[in-house]
């Protein structure tokens, strides 16, 4: 009788992505464009497709969970349900996180393919949980003025840059330890000096 030991080599579970998280930070020029995706990412037979499948079946009135799109029945891969941080109540609001937003973070979801940051051959298999920021002042922007162009790259970008960071452990243990004391939260910064 042979004994077989698995390694990483020859199990086949050792390549399965169960959770990963990740969060990002992309601003652009004008105080609106600012993306700061969280992300939870991971297999859809695990707790990831568990959260995933009760975040579409479980909608909340102002914060209702769609899928990423690139256009209305184009959705992208892997499923990446988006769930607003901010209580929509504006229909304006609605069609700029559900059009340029949106559209942002599926492109941005499809870079991350691209990029290898997600191997392609896993798309159908993954899913991703994508907590999307959309700063309530674009609101105060007068229609037409609105950099939609701009809005959207922020959002694309942010997407892809999140991805990399959660599929890689960004940032490393040794980093955060090695960095701790030398990175102030923004906003304590802000009540530290009386700010807020």
């Amino acid at each position: 009788m042979t004994t077989t030991f698995l390694t990483k080599a020859n199990d086949p579970m050792a390549e399965r992505i169960v959770l990963r998280t990740g969060e990002a930070l992309v601003e652009g020029e004008k105080d609106y464009l600012c993306a700061e995706p969280e992300i939870v990412l991971g297999e859809l037979d695990g707790p990831v497709g568990h959260a995933l499948a009760q975040l579409i079946g479980d909608q909340v009135k102002g914060h209702t969970r769609v899928y990423a799109i690139l256009n209305s029945d184009v959705q992208v891969r892997p499923a990446t349900v988006m769930v607003s941080k901010v209580t929509v109540r504006d229909p304006r609001y609605t069609n700029i996180l559900m059009g340029t937003v949106q559209a942002g973070i599926a492109n941005g979801v499809l870079d991350a393919v691209r990029a290898g940051d997600i191997p392609k051959d896993k798309v159908n298999d993954l899913g991703i949980i994508y907590s999307v920021w959309l700063d309530p002042a674009v609101l105060q922007v007068a229609q037409g003025k609105l950099d939609h162009a701009a809005l959207f790259a922020v959002h694309r970008e942010a997407t892809a840059k999140v991805i990399r960071k959660a599929m890689r452990h960004e940032p490393t243990i040794d980093w955060l330890l090695e960095n701790q004391d030398q990175v102030t939260h923004y906003f304590h910064q802000q009540g530290l000096e009386g700010n807020l």
